[in-house]
């Protein structure tokens, strides 16, 4: 075996992969947080809603979990562009990501909320809180803390997942990688600055949800339950 490792070459377009890394960043951060109040209602509607509403959600969340992230993005992306609405990639990349994670937020949040004990919905009536009221503090509050560590997992799994949009024309980490490879031809060096470098952004989105848990679970904090 000859094969001489020249990282120098590949490490050489490092703007190239910062530039990637800043991409996949932030596909997941609005995917996240659209994903999150988007699956967040449709939890809710699965679990309150009227039948008819119940059932479309059901549909949706089985369609999605049982169908490839690849499949979903090239019909919503180029299945949008064929009806003539053409988006910018970034957009639709987004779109497709929020579609996907929605349906698994659906199902974890509604986990959460099936966890309200009704005798916490009846104290809260009795203290005379509203509906909004009941469901933003004795409802979804409580249930988000309670399965946050999924949650947290699940979006660290979606920036991961991220890289399947470069077969749909998105430049993110690894459709730079692909440019790269291109140009250097050391395609094993190239894998392991890829591992290396979503090994630290996996790391850092981790760091970023136990903060977030800090701030927004108090009790959670109190009593050092881990994420």
């Amino acid at each position: 075996m000859n094969y001489e490792f020249d990282f120098g070459a590949v490490l050489a377009y490092w703007p190239l992969f910062a530039e990637g890394a800043w991409v996949t960043l932030r596909l997941a951060f609005f995917a996240t947080v659209i994903g999150f109040l988007f699956g967040t209602l449709c939890a809710v509607a699965r679990t309150s809603g009227p039948t008819w509403l119940q059932r479309i959600v059901a549909g949706y969340v089985e369609a999605i979990r049982n169908t490839p992230l690849l499949i979903q993005s090239y019909f919503l992306i180029f299945g949008m562009a064929s009806i003539g609405l053409r988006l910018p990639i970034l957009v639709g990349a987004t779109i497709a990501l929020v579609v996907n994670i929605g349906a698994y937020t659906t199902e974890i949040m509604r986990a959460g909320i099936d966890s309200i004990q009704p005798g916490q919905l009846e104290a809260a009536e009795c203290l005379g809180l509203s509906r909004t009221q009941v469901y933003l503090h004795v409802v979804l509050r409580p249930a988000m803390e309670r399965v946050y560590p999924s949650l947290a997992s699940q979006y660290v799994l979606l920036m991961l997942a991220s890289s399947i949009l470069s077969s749909v024309g998105v430049e993110e980490l690894f459709g730079i990688s692909n440019r790269v490879q291109s140009d250097t031809f050391r395609n094993f060096e190239v894998f392991v600055v890829l591992g290396v470098v979503y090994l630290a952004l996996s790391m850092l989105l981790r760091v970023a949800f136990w903060l977030l848990n800090l701030a927004l679970f108090t009790r959670r904090r109190k009593l050092g339950t881990p994420i």
